[in-house]
C-alpha cells in the first residue's frame, strides 16, 4: 500500500511537472507571435493561460487591451485583468493598475487607490512606481504629505537611474526638503540625471556652476551646461547662458562653446 500511495504521488507531480512545462511552452509561443504583430495568435495562446490564474498572462492581455492590439481598444477590460495580475503580486501589473487610478482610466479617478498600487509595486523594486510614489508623497496626493517620505522613494528609483527621480532629489538637496540641505550632494545627482540628457537637469547644473554652489564657482562649465540645456528647447537656459556671457571673455565663452560640443559628442558623460 505505501508503494502504491509512492507511485501516485510521482505521477501526480510528473503530470503538475508536465502541466507546467506545456502552460509555459503556450506562453512562450503567444511572446514570440506578439513580438512579430501576430497579436491574434498571442490572444490564442494567452487566454486560457489568464483564464487559468497566469499573472503573466494576465498582464499581458491587460496590455492587450490597454493598447488595442488583437481586441478591441477597452480600458475596463484592460484594469480587470490588470488587477487580476497585480492581486498575484505582478510589479508591472500593479504600476499599471496605479497609473490606471491616478488617471481614471477603466476604473474611477482614485489617488489612494493609485498610491495603494504604486506602494506594492514600489516594494518590489519598480522604478517607475517608486518615483511616482515619491511625487504623490511630495505634493500630499493621495497619501500624507511627507518630504522625508518623497525623497527615500526618489532615492530608490534614483539609484535605478531614473532621470526623473535623480533631478527631483536633487532639487530636495538643494533646498533642504525631506532631507539634509547639501550643496554638494544636490549637484551629484544633477550630474547624474544631466549625463542622460535631462535638459532641465542640465540647466540646474549650470545654475549651480553660475553661482558656485556645490562646486567651484566656473563661468566655463555654467556656459556650457547651460548652451547645452538650452540646444535642448530650455529657455531659461538662453537666459542663463546669455547672463552668464556678460561675466565671460571671448575666449571664455569660446573655451565653453568647444567644451559643449564635445559634451555632445561624448553624450553627456564626463564632461
Amino acid at each position: 500500500m505505501p508503494k502504491r500511495a509512492a507511485l501516485s504521488r510521482l505521477i501526480l507531480a510528473l503530470l503538475l511537472a508536465g502541466a507546467g512545462l506545456s502552460a509555459s511552452a503556450d506562453f512562450d509561443e503567444g511572446f514570440a507571435a506578439y513580438e512579430k504583430g501576430d497579436y491574434a495568435t498571442a490572444l490564442r495562446e494567452w487566454q486560457p493561460l489568464a483564464e487559468q490564474g497566469d499573472a503573466r498572462a494576465q498582464y499581458n492581455l491587460g496590455l492587450m487591451y490597454a493598447k488595442g492590439r488583437g481586441v478591441p481598444q477597452d480600458d475596463k477590460a484592460a484594469a480587470q485583468w490588470y488587477r487580476r495580475a497585480a492581486e498575484q503580486g505582478h510589479a508591472k501589473a500593479q504600476y499599471n493598475l496605479g497609473v490606471m487610478h491616478r488617471k481614471g482610466e477603466g476604473v474611477p479617478q482614485d489617488d489612494k487607490a493609485a498610491g495603494r498600487w504604486y506602494g506594492r509595486a514600489a516594494e518590489q523594486g519598480h522604478a517607475d512606481a517608486q518615483y511616482n510614489l515619491g511625487v504623490m508623497y511630495r505634493k500630499g496626493e493621495g497619501v500624507p504629505q511627507d518630504d522625508k517620505a518623497a525623497a527615500q522613494w526618489y532615492l530608490r528609483a534614483a539609484e535605478q537611474g531614473d532621470a526623473d527621480a535623480q533631478r527631483n532629489l536633487g532639487v530636495m538637496y538643494d533646498n533642504g526638503e525631506g532631507v539634509p540641505q547639501d550643496d554638494k550632494a544636490a549637484v551629484q545627482w544633477y550630474r547624474r540625471a544631466a549625463e542622460q540628457g535631462d535638459a532641465r537637469t542640465q540647466l540646474n547644473l549650470g545654475v549651480m556652476y553660475a553661482q558656485g554652489k556645490g562646486v567651484l564657482q566656473d563661468y566655463v562649465y555654467a556656459h556650457m551646461w547651460a548652451n547645452i540645456a538650452a540646444s535642448g528647447g530650455n529657455k531659461n537656459a538662453v537666459k542663463l547662458r546669455n547672463l552668464v556671457e556678460k561675466q565671460m571673455t571671448p575666449s571664455q565663452i569660446a573655451e565653453a562653446q568647444k567644451l559643449a560640443r564635445e559634451c555632445v559628442r561624448k553624450e553627456y558623460k564626463d564632461c
